[in-house]
């Protein structure tokens, strides 16, 4: 059954207008709290906060999301002309997809892993656009074509597994973009994503709304992403509304206390580099862990594929070692590979000048728990049966400690020490938030009292004020440990932070290394050129003039390859 086109609202009226929107989930939790503002078409707000601001809530509710959930939804929301809160379900099909549509944060979970990435577009189509499944068919691929998907046409019957996290971001934007709506919603659509992806993300977003005069409404935690993508930003706290008014003038003048906080949190390329007390004698102490040519091959006969070549690196006992690149550069292999989680196929690899690389894992255990390994998501590396607590205890009771009034006081200790009460010992891992399930993880690799500990994209997918806190906390325990980390990260601000030297990679080779000033002050391979260049801005004027520019190189590089 086809559903018709949505009236059109009055002349002059807004896109968007929500006036005292007030949300509030079972147990009384109040998420967002008198919310009012508005949004013409053609422009674009960014709702930016710490994480559970009620960014997000706001977001579904503009869809009508919070429909039948149990959620006691107050105030009004109008998108498009139709009045959300009262619309059944018919008009909110029509609304949805036909006159707004959504990207979510999490592209792997929103698509469907069993179906082609092609069909699920054209299945959109249809609901809105009543007519044959070939017209269905051809509109996903030009919609696949138009946001940067390579030969369109086949990549639409790839099913999501297939698509790398860029591609599939990208895919979810063409789903959005199917029935040409007036209205995108676009919910963290770059968290997680690699610099010079998240660039092309932005850049995207931005040439289609300078081409469809579609409005957008940007959810970010990040404000150097909304700093290059919308035209205005409204800062949330606890539900409510902080500050509001022009890119320029927010980022630059805020008038509020808590965005001042939250800009000052930002990582800079600008900003300080790390001071270590004793980062001067660095270069004259002895290695604790070095890598000489390692080599990881995965796969056999024809589907076999090289991940890490031919790596050469030294880490110094109190040092961080920042390790730079985009997805799928074989940082994290590498990582696995320095901690003995991973066998290199050929290669050396040295820890306190004893070969350890060809170690069987008997003769490993007993430096196993000098080298461990903080992961990226502490969901997936938390089991959810098991309290917080019991996860942590698990090094000790590897390590032989049996008594268990003295592995709890050491737990306890250690919860403290990652600024965790130690009362939620017995607390399970759904019950704490993304920072603070991130420190449970660093309480856990410290647990063993090790010498190194590679963090693999530790603060990649949390907010600004999230990041900052958990940063510190390693260079504290740096410093009274005396700790070794490799920093492994795609946003090179942090790393710039955090690290006494950096080494850039890319399809699984070192292609830089230097120290912090050498390689950022001045980088002599293009491709930490090409990194540094998609680094987000504060500026938004040095935003646009960036994307200018990458822009221009683009069509250089489409110029040179026609010729």
């Amino acid at each position: 059954m086809s559903v018709p086109a949505p009236e059109l609202p009055d002349a002059g009226a807004p896109l968007v207008a929500v006036d005292g929107l007030t949300v509030e989930f079972e147990g009384g939790v109040r998420a967002v709290d008198e919310l009012s503002f508005t949004l013409e078409a053609g422009r674009a707000l960014a709702l930016v906060g710490e994480s559970g601001s009620g960014k997000s809530t706001v977001a579904g509710a503009l869809l009508g999301l919070h429909h039948g959930t149990g959620a006691r939804v107050g105030g009004r929301v109008t998108v498009g002309g139709i009045d959300v809160g009262a619309a059944g379900a018919a008009e909110l099909r029509r609304l949805r997809g036909g006159v707004a549509a959504m990207v979510f944060q999490d592209p792997l979970s929103a698509l469907d892993p069993y179906y082609a990435i092609g069909d699920q577009i054209a299945e959109v189509y249809r609901i809105h656009h009543p007519g044959s499944r070939k017209a269905a068919r051809a509109r996903a691929v030009e919609v696949l074509d138009r946001v940067g998907i390579p030969d369109a046409a086949r990549r639409a019957r790839s099913r999501p597994h297939e698509f790398s996290g860029g591609m599939r971001q990208r895919a979810l934007i063409a789903m959005a973009l199917a029935c040409a709506p007036r209205l995108l919603v676009a919910d963290e659509p770059t968290t997680a994503l690699d610099v010079t992806v998240q660039a092309q993300i932005l850049d995207l977003l931005h040439e289609l709304r300078r081409e469809t005069g579609t409005g957008l409404l940007l959810v970010t935690h990040d404000v150097g992403v909304a700093a290059e993508s919308v035209d205005e930003v409204l800062v949330m706290r606890g539900g409510r509304e902080v500050e509001r008014g022009p890119v320029a003038r927010v980022l630059s003048a805020p008038s509020e206390p808590y965005t001042r906080e939250l800009l000052a949190a930002v990582p800079r390329l600008d900003g300080p580099v790390r001071t270590v007390p004793a980062s001067a004698a660095l270069s004259k102490g002895e290695p604790l862990l070095e890598a000489v040519g390692l080599r990881r091959e995965f796969g056999r006969g024809k589907d076999r594929f090289t991940a890490v070549d031919d790596v050469s690196l030294t880490v110094r006992a109190g040092e961080t070692l920042g390790v730079v690149g985009e997805s799928g550069s074989g940082k994290t292999t590498l990582g696995r590979m320095l901690v003995r989680l991973l066998d290199p196929t050929s290669g050396g690899l040295r820890y306190g000048g004893t070969e350890i690389g060809g170690l069987s894992e008997r003769a490993f255990r007993p430096l196993r728990r000098e080298l461990q390994m903080v992961f990226q998501d502490p969901v997936s590396s938390l089991n959810p049966r098991r309290s917080v607590g019991e996860s942590i205890a698990d090094p000790l009771r590897v390590a032989g400690e049996l008594d268990d009034t003295r592995i709890r006081a050491r737990v306890r200790e250690l919860l403290d020490r990652v600024g965790l009460d130690p009362d939620r010992y017995d607390a399970y891992p759904h019950e704490f938030s993304g920072g603070q399930r991130q420190r449970v993880g660093i309480a856990r690799a410290l647990a063993a009292e090790p010498r190194l500990i590679v963090c693999d994209e530790p603060v990649s997918a949390l907010d600004v004020t999230t990041q900052a806190q958990v940063t510190a906390l390693l260079a504290d325990l740096q410093a009274e440990l005396g700790l070794a980390l490799v920093f492994i990260a795609h946003d090179l601000s942090v790393v710039r932070q955090v690290s006494d030297r950096v080494a850039v990679m890319r399809g699984g080779r070192i292609v830089e290394q230097g120290t912090v000033e050498e390689v950022y002050g001045a980088p002599r391979d293009p491709y930490t050129r090409r990194l540094l260049a998609a680094v987000p801005s504060l500026d938004p004027v040095l935003a646009a003039d960036r994307r200018e520019r990458r822009r221009s190189l683009e069509t250089s590089r489409e110029e040179l390859a026609a010729a």
